[in-house]
């Protein structure tokens, strides 16, 4: 057995032989085991024992005998730190054992000592609940109504009453009116029962201040397994409740803004995806935020970039002015800040979100409600999100419009920004490179043609390899040019093509790129182009210029593919079409379709690859005069 004293086992320091020797003048036998191994005995405890005078060092169960085979057990039993009185086999002695973390000290005493050491015990209890940092209260059930007679400090600090105020009264002084009448009854229902309970209950202290309360009520006994008081321990648990309090109405107000706001969000989202206009998306996005309660209404405005004014393009619920985009309004900041901003004035409040995607905006979208009305963080995050959905389908029905429209408006930029491709390339080479058109790759990526004039394939494939997250591939070298492939995560012809917006050409020489956009004509430009600046430093406007899309209808396009083509070659491709040549299995052969021409087959490939190539030309060529 592992066993120590109370000075947990020390090495034999200085401050270990002060208390060795302090212990010499103990008048009771005193002794210490370690290791099933006696480290200490003074001399009364030698000469009750009948101890010889070198005992330390010797095994306890040789020393002892059969007085340490019950003693042993009596340790073990003894839980450390505490102190616990056990009976031995030695007339005239009981025996106190302090048990440490690896061994114990016993202190032999006369029975006749016990009242002596009950009342230590008992002095120390009494202080012990005093002094106690919970209330302690006791009551007596054999009075009338169970009154309190006795409080200790803690109870008076806790409630702010004194103790010759409460002693004497039923502890149910401590009620209001708010006070839980279940944990009452429960509580009553435990005296009742001579049972303990625990309970938490909302109290008041003597100056009338609410406090929340656990309080546990235990009935004591005495050793006759009679209820002779009830003791009451009481546990401010103020900060707790309000902390279980705060968390439970957070969590009930989110799920009522989610169950709320699902019906929103799907009818809002289905208005984004099944409106065939823009006006319709913003006028159905209006009306359906209006509809839900505390909303009063809701309005969308853009910026006009002619007179800097914030229009109303929609509205529902309330009659919005237009706004000065310097203005304080809550609607201008949120437009001029591209931030979420709430504002309550005159009686309403205002919450504003910008409408912007993937760096274009598109104004903002105002949601209107009762002063008394909180906009919560949790709100502003989901009306950001349908803000940003609303962005989204604004971006989609002005990329669809673009591809339709003929009002736009050319814009032509000089940007000089390394971190567009073809600027790279063409201040590091001699190079010229024209814009041709962008091809798709595997998924979603795409990439983009150029024509290189005045540099080598080599030159080009040098230049490829100091490219930082680029690629550029040579597809076909000629003698005065090369049309190579460029691609990075960053294209700038798809980051365009996004925001709805054409790239009608780009031009670089020298470390400069000349691009000319097609923006259709409702589309705010001003956004575009400071999009555009914002992402490229360096970019310089140099015109803009409305015009109507130019281009041929497809009957035109026919009519002139066909005055390009002589008579043989069209009535190649007209046949090989007709007759199936270009399907797979092929139902016809060239020799069959060079017999009903009455040419030789060579002569009619030759034919059907001059067409073709004139028909490919027609199609992908940019300048319709090279036809």
């Amino acid at each position: 057995m592992d066993d120590v004293d109370a000075t947990h086992g020390k090495s034999e320091s200085v401050p270990q032989r002060g208390v060795t020797a302090a212990l010499e003048y103990v008048a009771d036998p005193v002794f210490t085991v370690e290791d099933g191994t006696i480290i200490y005995a003074n001399e009364p405890a030698k000469n009750a024992l009948e101890l010889p005078t070198d005992v330390i060092g010797t095994e306890a169960s040789k020393a002892l005998g059969s007085i340490w085979s019950h003693l042993e057990a009596e340790i073990a039993e003894t839980t450390i730190g505490t102190v616990r009185n056990v009976d031995i086999d030695v007339e005239a002695f009981d025996a106190r054992v302090h048990r440490g973390h690896d061994g114990a000290t016993i202190t032999l005493h006369s029975p006749d000592s016990e009242t002596e050491f009950e009342d230590v015990d008992r002095a120390v209890k009494t202080r012990a609940i005093n002094e106690a940092p919970v209330g302690f209260s006791l009551s007596d059930p054999h009075m009338e109504d169970n009154p309190l007679v006795y409080v200790n400090t803690a109870y008076e600090e806790l409630t702010g009453y004194p103790g010759d105020e409460v002693v004497g009264r039923n502890c149910r002084l401590l009620q209001g009116p708010d006070s839980d009448a279940a944990a009452t009854d429960e509580m009553r229902a435990a005296i009742d029962d001579g049972r303990p309970t625990t309970v938490e209950i909302k109290n008041y202290r003597k100056d009338g201040t609410e406090f929340w309360n656990e309080v546990t009520v235990a009935p004591v006994r005495n050793s006759a397994g009679e209820i002779t008081h009830y003791v009451g321990f009481q546990n401010d648990i103020t900060q707790r409740k309000e902390a279980q309090f705060a968390l439970q109405e957070r969590t009930d107000e989110l799920e009522y803004i989610l169950e709320r706001v699902e019906g929103l969000i799907q009818d809002v989202t289905t208005a984004v995806a099944g409106s065939t206009s823009r006006s319709a998306l913003e006028q159905s996005v209006c009306e359906r935020i209006a509809a839900e309660s505390p909303y009063e209404g809701a309005w969308i405005g853009e910026r006009n970039p002619a007179t800097d004014v914030l229009e109303v393009r929609a509205t529902a619920g309330v009659d919005p002015d237009d706004v000065p985009v310097d203005a304080g309004h809550p609607s201008a900041v949120s437009l001029e800040t591209e931030s979420v901003v709430v504002d309550t004035h005159d009686g309403m409040t205002q919450a504003a979100f910008p409408l912007e995607y993937n760096g274009v905006e598109y104004g903002t979208l105002t949601v209107c409600s009762g002063q008394d009305h909180e906009v919560t963080d949790r709100e502003e995050v989901i009306l950001s999100a349908l803000a940003r959905a609303v962005a989204s389908g604004i971006n989609a029905r002005e990329t669809s419009r673009m591809l339709a429209t003929d009002a736009v408006v050319a814009v032509e930029l000089d940007l000089t920004d390394p971190s567009l491709l073809p600027v790279a390339i063409t201040a590091e080479t001699d190079c010229q490179l024209e814009y041709r058109r962008s091809v798709h790759r595997t998924g979603d990526d795409t990439a983009s043609l150029f024509t290189a004039t005045g540099i080598a394939a080599e030159d080009l494939q040098s230049v490829a390899a100091t490219l930082e997250d680029a690629d550029l591939e040579v597809l076909v070298e000629r003698e005065d040019s090369c049309l190579i492939e460029v691609h990075s995560d960053d294209d700038f012809v798809r980051w365009l093509s996004e925001r709805g917006i054409l790239v009608q050409s780009i031009e670089a020489d020298s470390g400069r790129s000349r691009v000319t956009l097609e923006i259709p004509h409702s589309t705010n430009v001003r956004g575009v182009v400071e999009a555009v600046q914002s992402k490229y430093d360096g970019t310089d406007v140099i015109s803009f210029r409305q015009h109507e899309r130019g281009g041929e209808t497809r009957e035109e396009f026919a009519a002139s593919l066909e005055g390009d083509l002589t008579e043989r070659q069209f009535a190649s491709l007209q046949r090989a079409y007709l007759g199936g040549y270009f399907e797979w299995p092929r139902p016809t052969t060239g020799e069959e379709l060079a017999q009903s021409m009455g040419v030789s087959r060579p002569t009619f490939h030759e034919h059907l690859r001059s067409a073709e190539a004139k028909l490919c030309q027609a199609f992908f060529d940019d300048d319709p005069d090279s036809r």
